[in-house]
């Protein structure tokens, strides 16, 4: 089984990409390569770009693309059902790769060998005075309402036509484990939203990378993006609203994961968030099982709306 070990990239179509660039700079992504028919931007860490936009006459999510860990893993994904040969990759940062569909339609990549970036500057965590620990002394902290530097692509959610069908296309495939699972208010099954995590043994990973949501609709959910620390969520929030960004759901902090979210709706539709402070957990963790309500998925702060979930 091939072993996939982060996210390399997800990838929109849009009609405008001068517009989806001015959006990504607004949320904190930095512009990696544009062309007259696609546009790349990155985050401040290694991966070469983490989000891809194609223009196209209509505004859709198309896919992503899964980092696997050797060259053989892409041989062995080859030799499956409805995948691509192993390929040289022609986007921006070279490599290889093997193209694959997931049930509903979405491209799913598998890629290895994709040239690093340079990691971009990034002020350090703001030291925290808590209750009990004393971080900061002799200076204080000042900050403003600009973009927050999105370090790197975190997660994205898919809302599929059957879960238990995408989930095991992803696991067969990519070895993925789950970590939590959503039932019916009450109920202990069925599975309708599983979150799913790289195995990497004992090296610690993100509590999830993709959610698998069972839904009438199938369309992504949203895609997700860690910045630095709680001032840089806030700020960015501010920075947003002054820039008439369609406010989804944040600021709150998450149940499952833990993350501190902040959601909003981009020019073209798309949900689209920053995160922070999320879970992280090695091979070792036993998936859980949600059976309560969309509200009671939020410790703090905003609940969601209602067509958060749907």
């Amino acid at each position: 089984m091939a072993t996939a070990i982060d996210l390399a990239k997800v990838i929109y179509q849009v009609p405008d990409l001068e517009l989806m660039k001015t959006t990504l700079l607004d949320f904190g992504l930095v512009l990696a390569e544009y062309g007259d028919q696609v546009l790349y931007m990155r985050g401040t860490g290694t991966q070469h770009h983490i989000h891809e936009t194609r223009l196209g006459d209509e505004a859709r999510f198309v896919g992503a693309a899964i980092q696997v860990s050797e060259r053989a893993d892409l041989d062995e994904l080859a030799g499956m059902p409805g995948s691509s040969p192993v390929l040289a990759n022609t986007d921006p940062g070279g490599g290889w790769v093997v193209r694959m569909t997931m049930p509903d339609g979405f491209e799913i990549s598998a890629v290895w060998g994709r040239e690093e970036a340079q990691a971009l500057p990034l002020r350090a965590p703001n030291p925290f005075n808590s209750g009990h620990s004393k971080e900061r002394f002799n200076e204080s902290i000042r900050v403003r309402s600009e973009p927050s530097p999105v370090i790197r692509l975190g997660h994205f959610v898919l809302r599929v036509s059957n879960h238990d069908e995408s989930v095991a296309w992803l696991q067969e495939r990519f070895g993925m484990l789950p970590s939590d699972h959503f039932a019916p208010p009450g109920e202990t099954g069925p599975i309708g939203g599983t979150f799913l995590r790289f195995n990497r043994g004992k090296k610690l990973v993100d509590h999830h990378s993709i959610l698998i949501l069972q839904s009438d609709t199938v369309d992504v959910h949203h895609s997700s993006y860690e910045v630095q620390d709680m001032d840089a969520i806030m700020c960015a929030h501010d920075y947003l609203r002054s820039k008439n960004w369609k406010l989804d759901c944040g600021v709150g902090r998450h149940l499952l994961g833990s993350q501190v979210f902040d959601y909003w709706k981009d020019v073209f539709g798309f949900r689209i968030e920053h995160y922070i402070d999320g879970d992280v957990v090695d091979a070792d963790h036993k998936a859980g099982l949600f059976n309560g309500t969309a509200g009671e998925t939020t410790q703090w702060g905003m609940e969601p709306p209602s067509d958060f979930f749907t």
